[in-house]
Order: structure tokens, then C-alpha cells, then sequence
């Protein structure tokens, strides 16, 4: 089943791209590779990020591993997943905004497979395409971008209609897509559970195998509806009382004191349009927002340490990369769909709204959507016992989604082809992580770019341009919150940058440019 892809991808290597690579050195084990990606997770929820949420595991893989303080996603969830999955901007694979066919890229599912990896999927997919078509052994999970977490199918005997946004959402087993996913029957059926569950199957049939693994684990946690069990939601019940103000202020003191955060900045202030916690008069309400949605990450992160542990029950442990990420800022879209039913349990719908994702995103402006610093930034941990030596490192060196598939290309040993499917394919714009897991300095990348509905940004060094009514210009080094613009007294510099940024549009087919191009003219 897995030979005609293989050799296919090999056939269209040139000879001097072969998969033998330099990375794993003279005959050294070639790692597994584990990636997990949370969805619309704001970058202080962990508690290895300042937040306040428990998340032993993700604390624990932090305090072995890496944690890295300026890494950047596409602030939406259908781009971000297109570059991590190309190691391309996502509008060079045809992705702008909405889930689209991937075009003229391949995939890191596909180059692995094709150096010898199995490939496997569980979550969250939000392409056109499904896994299996992309290169990946085996999938399970949901191929669109929100469900009901206790019941994806249909209404049950004696329960209540399970609260969604759309009637059908799809979902696909392998090869075989579900319209909608067969109603669940187990009554404790739970997504962020059951996409683990399907990832504990693939490392018990597969994880023994001689050839490494790729494991995507793509939770849809804690993306809404807000949806978690009662016993979990009461653990977190009265602790938001203190206010959305009191949580960020006391998340960005915390972020300073563990080293991630800059102790010159000054925290973005309460976000336009969020009233100040002391005005607000029913208080329960907003408590039981963001006591579901911390429910919801310690479910993820107690289902992450499951999956730890199954790779250390198969030995695996050791020499196994993890990475972990969020493909956006916190969610500030506000959605009440089942005013008679509060968040939480199945029947309900509800997001945890602008206030709580302001506190998410500290000490950040903005939300996901936006390319302001609250949207695009990601909590990001690396871990790799048998090579990750400074145990609990900061790494502030920039990086983007698009590095991943460079990182774990050149781990495995394999090359990025010139084409796919006969089709010449862009150069891969990502740029390798692996020397800085193993201690080491990179070249980083000279630019990022950003664009998500004709608003862009741009970095070059220690400089960001962003564009919406106008151009904004901040330096990061000085004030990563964006709290000082510069453009008006530095319009050399916005002049230099926005046509960087034209540069780019052009050459990777962004569709506009933001209405601050005029400061070009």
C-alpha cells in the first residue's frame, strides 16, 4: 500500500537531493518525530509560559527540552496548517484564508514517507484534500475545523440535541470520509480523548517498527465550542473571579520571571472595547467561560502525558523529537448560539470571547485573525532526550511554522524535491531548527511575512511593519507589545520594509496589498 507513493517521490528526487542526508551523521538512529499542535491557544495558557492553568506535561517536556520565546504562526488555522504541513508560505500553496486544496507543494508527510518514515495523523486536518492523499499511512479524525466534542454525529436515544454551529461536519478513517462522523457510541466519547486514543493504537501497532515514525496529533482543544466534563470544569470554578485584568497582569509577571519576556516592555493594556473587570456586574458567567476553557487545555495536556507515556512503555522515549505548538492567538469571535444552555456540556455552544482571549494572548495586542504579536505568536517546546542537553533552555532566536518541515526533513535524513507529481515545486522557504536543539547557532531567516485578509506584516531583524488602516512600525527588541509606533518618525524605514513586503506578495501570490502601501507612493 505504501510502495507506489514511495517509489513515485523517489523517482522524482534528482540525484543529487537524494534522502541520504548529512543530518543524522555516520550511521547515528534517525529520531521519530512527534508533533502536536493545540488550536487557538493563546501564547500564556501554559503554565511553562506563565499562565495559570495546570499543564504538568507540557511543564515537564519544557523542563527537559526547549522552549521557544518568538515563534511565530499565520494567525489562522487553515494557513498555519498549510505551511507547517509545506515548509511554504501558505500562499504559494493556494491557501489565503478558508481550507483549500494545497497546489504545486509537497508535504511532510510525503517527503518522510518517501526516506522511509511511517506516517501517521490523528485531529484536526482543515484541508480540502484528506490526510491520506497528502502522503500520511493512516488518519483518523476531524478533516474540518470544529465539532462538538461529546457527540460529532448525530443526536443519541434519551440526550438532548448536541449544540453546533453546522449540522455536518466531516471527518475522514483513513481513506474514508464521513458526512457527518458515525454518532459516536460510546456515551463518554470525548474528541480531545479519542484523537489520542487513535495515536496510542498507531505507536502500539507501529511504534516497534525498525523504521521511525511521524506522528501528527492535531487537537482541536481549546478551539470552541466550550466544551468540557463537569469533574474538570469544577476543578477551575471561582479561580476567574479575580478578573481577566488580575490574570494578565499576573501572567506577564510571570513570563518576565521565567525568562520569555522582557521586563523593559510594557504589557499591551486591556484591549479596546474590553471593559476593566471591576465594571462588570454578573461575574459568574464569565468565571465559567474560562473555567471550561482551562478545562478544556489540562484535558489536552493530560491526554499529552498519556501519549508520553505509551512512547516510553515502547521505548521509544529517548530518541523521539517532540514538538509542540498553537496554530493562532486566542480567539476573541464571539459566538452564543444556546443562550438556555450554559458552556460545558454537549448540548451547549459558546466561545470564551474577546476579555478571556486578551488575557490568553498576554502580554500580546490582539487576537487570532490579527498579525499584531497576540495573533501570530505561539508558545513553542521542543524536546528530544537523547540530544537536547541544556534542559529547560530558552531559545530566542525567531522562527516560523514554515521551519518545521525543513527541521525534520534534514533529521531524517531526507531532501526537499525540486518537483512533485512532475510539477517544479517553490524552494522550501522554512529554515532548518536542528542546529539550535542541538545547542548550536543558525543563520536565521533574513524576513518573515504575514497576510491574512489583505493585512500583512513584515520582520526583518529586530523591526516589524504592519499593515491595516496605515502602517505600523515597532521595534521588538525595545517593545515586542506593540505599544510605540514608529512609523511616523521613521518613514525611510516603513518605506524600505513595505516594499520588502510588495516584494514578497509578488513573488508568493499574497492577493492584496494593505491600504498602508500608499506610504510607498
Amino acid at each position: 500500500m505504501r510502495a507506489a507513493p514511495l517509489l513515485l517521490l523517489l523517482c522524482l528526487l534528482p540525484a543529487s537531493l537524494s534522502c541520504a542526508g548529512p543530518a543524522t551523521g555516520g550511521g547515528a538512529q534517525r529520531p521519530n518525530i512527534v508533533l502536536i499542535m493545540a488550536d487557538d491557544m493563546g501564547w500564556s495558557d501554559l503554565g511553562c509560559y506563565g499562565g495559570e492553568i495546570a499543564t504538568p506535561n507540557l511543564d515537564r517536556l519544557a523542563a527537559g527540552g526547549l522552549r521557544f520565546s518568538q515563534f511565530y504562526n499565520n494567525a489562522k488555522c487553515a494557513p498555519t496548517r498549510a505551511s507547517l504541513l509545506t515548509g511554504l508560505y501558505s500562499q504559494q500553496v493556494g491557501v489565503h484564508v478558508t481550507p483549500a486544496r494545497m497546489q504545486g507543494c509537497v508535504t511532510i508527510a510525503e517527503a518522510l514517507s518517501a526516506a522511509g518514515y511511517r506516517t501517521l495523523m490523528s485531529g484536526k486536518w482543515h484541508a480540502e484534500e484528506i490526510p491520506t492523499q497528502r502522503g500520511f499511512d493512516r488518519y483518523f479524525g476531524l478533516a474540518d475545523g470544529c465539532c462538538n466534542y461529546f457527540n460529532p454525529g448525530q443526536r443519541r436515544p434519551g440526550e438532548l440535541e448536541p449544540g453546533r454551529k453546522r449540522p455536518v461536519r466531516r471527518w475522514a478513517i483513513d481513506g474514508q470520509v464521513y458526512l457527518p462522523y458515525n454518532t459516536p457510541e460510546d456515551p463518554d466519547f470525548y474528541t480531545t480523548d479519542a484523537f489520542t486514543n487513535r495515536a496510542l493504537e498507531y505507536l502500539d501497532q507501529y511504534g516497534r517498527e525498525p523504521e521511525p515514525f511521524f506522528l501528527y496529533l492535531a487537537y482541536t482543544a481549546p478551539h470552541y465550542p466550550l466544551h468540557a466534563r463537569p469533574e474538570d470544569i469544577a476543578r477551575h470554578r471561582g479561580r476567574y473571579l479575580a478578573g481577566w485584568d488580575a490574570v494578565r497582569q499576573e501572567r506577564c509577571r510571570r513570563a518576565v520571571e521565567l525568562g520569555l519576556v522582557d521586563g523593559r516592555w510594557t504589557p499591551a493594556p486591556r484591549d479596546e472595547g474590553v471593559p476593566p473587570w471591576e465594571e462588570v456586574e454578573d461575574r459568574d458567567p464569565w468565571d465559567l467561560r474560562m473555567a471550561v476553557y482551562a478545562a478544556m487545555i489540562e484535558s489536552m495536556d493530560r491526554n499529552i502525558g498519556r501519549l508520553l507515556a505509551r512512547l516510553r512503555e515502547i521505548g521509544a522515549e529517548e530518541n523521539t523529537l517532540v514538538l509542540f505548538l498553537s496554530d493562532n492567538g486566542g480567539c476573541a469571535e464571539r459566538l452564543h448560539l444556546t443562550p438556555d444552555a450554559p458552556p460545558g456540556p454537549m448540548e451547549s455552544y459558546h466561545t470564551v470571547d474577546a476579555p478571556w482571549a486578551n488575557a490568553s494572548n498576554a502580554p500580546f495586542r490582539k487576537y487570532k485573525s490579527w498579525n499584531h504579536e497576540g495573533g501570530i505568536a505561539t508558545p513553542m517546546i521542543a524536546s528530544w532526550p537523547a540530544v537536547i542537553e541544556r534542559g529547560g533552555g530558552i531559545v530566542h532566536d525567531p522562527g516560523h511554522v514554515i521551519d518545521v518541515l525543513p527541521t525534520c526533513l534534514e533529521l531524517a535524513g531526507a531532501s526537499y524535491p525540486r518537483t512533485f507529481d512532475g510539477v517544479p515545486i517553490p524552494p522550501c522557504e522554512g529554515l532548518s531548527l536542528a542546529p539550535l536543539l542541538r545547542g548550536r547557532p543558525r543563520r536565521g531567516h533574513d524576513a518573515l511575512f504575514w497576510q491574512f485578509r489583505g493585512f500583512g506584516a513584515v520582520r526583518q531583524g529586530r523591526w516589524k511593519l504592519v499593515g491595516g488602516k496605515s502602517w505600523e512600525l515597532y521595534d521588538l527588541v525595545l517593545d515586542r507589545t506593540e505599544q510605540n509606533d514608529l512609523a511616523g518618525s521613521q518613514p525611510e524605514r516603513v518605506r524600505e520594509l513595505s516594499r520588502l513586503y510588495a516584494d514578497w506578495v509578488e513573488r508568493c501570490g499574497g492577493k492584496e496589498i494593505p491600504p498602508g502601501r500608499a506610504a510607498d507612493e
